[in-house]
């Protein structure tokens, strides 16, 4: 039986990449904001169920889960909710588009990547100042 000499084998063996080695890209960094949303919305569904049941139980209950909607900190929570939702759905769309072989090329997936960033901050801004202008 061949004996196998494992004495230097650590030494050999190929490193893999880690992220110093990798330069932060649009991609990239669209991608990780798309997972942190898609967990967000975990919670920010949550949140908005909890309202709901408060808003169904009676005044009681409502009135200790209305600061969810509410004061700054619930205007800043729903704010930042709708930023996720109008995010995660570009995102999505996103990627249709790689499914389909679109938009595959260097310049193509930075466009849409930006696209996604700048789509869904746009998004929110106008339907929270169509929000503040409808009443």
């Amino acid at each position: 039986m061949a004996k196998l000499d494992l004495s230097n084998f650590a030494q050999k063996r190929p490193l893999s990449p880690h992220l110093s080695v990798y330069r932060p890209m649009m991609t990239m960094m669209m991608s990780i904001a798309h997972r942190i949303t898609g967990a967000a919305l975990y919670v920010g569904m949550a949140l908005l169920g909890l309202f709901l049941l408060g808003a169904a139980l009676g005044s009681g209950a409502f009135s200790m889960v209305s600061w969810l909607g509410s004061g700054l900190i619930g205007a800043m929570l729903v704010f930042l909710i709708t930023w996720a939702i109008f995010h995660h759905i570009l995102g999505g769309v996103r990627h249709a588009f790689w499914d389909r072989g679109l938009y595959m090329d260097p310049k193509g997936r930075e466009f849409l990547a930006l696209g996604t960033l700048i789509g869904g901050i746009a998004m929110t801004v106008i339907l929270w100042v169509a929000r503040t202008l409808v009443g």
